[in-house]
C-alpha cells in the first residue's frame, strides 16, 4: 500500500513534469507561429530589413539621407533593376531561373533604337517592336523548358549566350548618342523623363521622380493582383510547388510555363526600354550585370529558390535595400566594397531565413 509520503512525491513529480512540458509547449509554439507568420506573408523579412536600414542610416547621416532628394535617388538608381528583378521573380516562383534576362533587355533596346535610326521606322513601332521581340525570346525559353524539357538553368544560359552575341553582331557594337536621340526620337527616353512632387513655386525642393519609377510600380502593382487574384496567378504558385501535382489538379503546366516566360520576356523589354532613358543613349555594353542583380534582389526579397513560396512585393524591397546600401555607404564615405560585403551577408542571410521558413510546412 502507498503512503502519505509516496503519494506526495508523485503529485510533485506530476506537478513539475506539467510545467516543464508547459513551458517546452510555449517555446515551441511561439517559434512555430512565427515560422507560420513568416511564411504565410513572407515579404515581413526583407520589409523589415529595408525599414531597419533606412532607420540605421538615417541616424548615422542625419537629414542628408532622409532628404527628398536622396531618398527618391535610391528609387531612380533601382527602377532597371527593380522591373527586371519583377520579371526574374515570376521564373523563381515556377523553381526556375533566368540568366537571360539582362540580355533580353539590353537586345530589345537595341532593337528600339536601331529600328528607329536604321531603318527610319517611326519611333512609336519601333517601341513596339523591341517589346514583341522580348516576347518572343521569353516565349523562346518557355518553350525549351515546357515541353522539351530541358533545365531552365542550361536553356537560359544558352540564351543568354546567344542573345549577348546578336546584341552585339547586330548593332555592329555601335552606341546611339543621346544628342541623337533628344532631337529626333525623345520619346525613346520617355521612361527616364524626370519630374518633380512637391516642389516650391520656383520649381526647386520636393522629391524628383521619373517615369520608369512609376512604371516600376505599375509592374508591380499589377504582379501583386495577377498573382493573388487570378486563377493564373495560382497556377504559377502551384506549378513552382509541385507540377506533377499541379498537373494532376488540372492546371496545364506547358501553358503556364510558357506564360510565364513570354510575360518575363516583355517585362525585360520594358526594362530595356527605361534602361535607353536611363543612361540616356541605346548602348549594346550596357546592362551587363542585370541578371545577377535581379536574382539578388530576389533572394533577399525571401522569394524561395526552390520555388511555389514568396511575395512578389519582396523583389521590390529587396531592390530598394541594395539601393539603400549602395547610396547610405557611399554619403558615408565609405569603400564600395563594403556594399559587395554586405549584400553577400544579406544573400546568405535570405536563404537561410528560407530554409528556415520552410520547415514549418515540413
Amino acid at each position: 500500500m502507498p503512503n502519505d509520503s509516496d503519494n506526495y512525491e508523485s503529485v510533485v513529480k506530476t506537478e513539475r513534469t506539467e510545467t516543464v512540458a508547459a513551458f517546452v509547449d510555449n517555446r515551441k509554439g511561439f517559434m512555430h507561429n512565427l515560422q507560420h507568420l513568416l511564411h504565410v506573408n513572407p515579404a515581413l523579412v526583407p520589409l523589415f530589413v529595408l525599414v531597419a536600414s533606412i532607420a540605421v542610416f538615417g541616424l548615422l547621416l542625419g537629414s542628408t539621407f532622409f532628404s527628398p532628394f536622396a531618398l527618391t535617388l535610391i528609387l531612380q538608381q533601382v527602377q532597371i533593376v527593380g522591373i527586371v528583378a519583377a520579371a526574374q521573380s515570376l521564373i523563381i516562383l515556377t523553381a526556375g531561373i533566368d540568366l537571360s534576362v539582362g540580355a533580353i533587355a539590353v537586345l530589345s533596346s537595341v532593337i528600339m533604337g536601331q529600328f528607329t535610326f536604321r531603318y527610319g521606322i517611326p519611333v512609336e513601332a519601333a517601341i513596339v517592336i523591341g517589346l514583341a521581340f522580348g516576347t518572343l525570346i521569353g516565349t523562346i525559353n518557355g518553350w525549351l523548358v515546357a515541353v522539351m524539357k530541358l533545365p531552365p538553368f542550361i536553356v537560359t544560359l544558352g540564351m543568354w549566350q546567344i542573345v549577348l552575341a546578336a546584341n552585339f553582331l547586330y548593332s555592329a557594337n555601335e552606341t546611339i548618342r543621346s544628342q541623337d536621340i533628344e532631337a529626333d526620337a525623345p520619346l525613346l527616353q520617355f521612361l527616364g523623363t524626370t519630374f518633380k512632387v512637391g516642389a516650391d513655386a520656383n520649381g526647386s525642393g520636393g522629391a524628383t521622380f521619373t517615369y520608369g519609377v512609376i512604371a516600376m510600380i505599375l509592374i508591380f502593382a499589377v504582379l501583386t493582383y495577377v498573382l493573388s487574384q487570378t486563377a493564373w496567378g495560382r497556377h504559377v504558385y502551384a506549378v513552382g510547388d509541385d507540377p506533377e501535382a499541379a498537373q494532376l489538379s488540372g492546371v496545364n503546366v506547358r501553358y503556364t510555363l510558357i506564360s510565364v516566360y513570354a510575360v518575363t520576356g516583355f517585362i525585360c523589354a520594358i526594362a530595356g526600354w527605361a534602361l535607353i532613358g536611363r543612361i540616356g543613349s541605346v548602348s549594346p555594353t550596357s546592362g551587363q550585370l542585370l541578371n545577377i542583380e535581379s536574382i539578388t534582389a530576389v533572394v533577399i526579397g525571401g522569394i524561395s529558390l526552390f520555388g511555389g513560396r514568396g511575395s512578389i512585393l519582396g523583389p521590390l524591397f529587396g531592390a530598394l535595400i541594395v539601393g539603400v546600401f549602395t547610396l547610405g555607404l557611399r554619403l558615408a564615405g565609405a569603400d564600395a566594397q563594403w556594399t559587395y560585403l554586405l549584400i553577400g551577408a544579406l544573400i546568405i542571410g535570405a536563404v537561410t531565413v528560407d530554409q528556415w521558413i520552410r520547415r514549418v510546412s515540413a
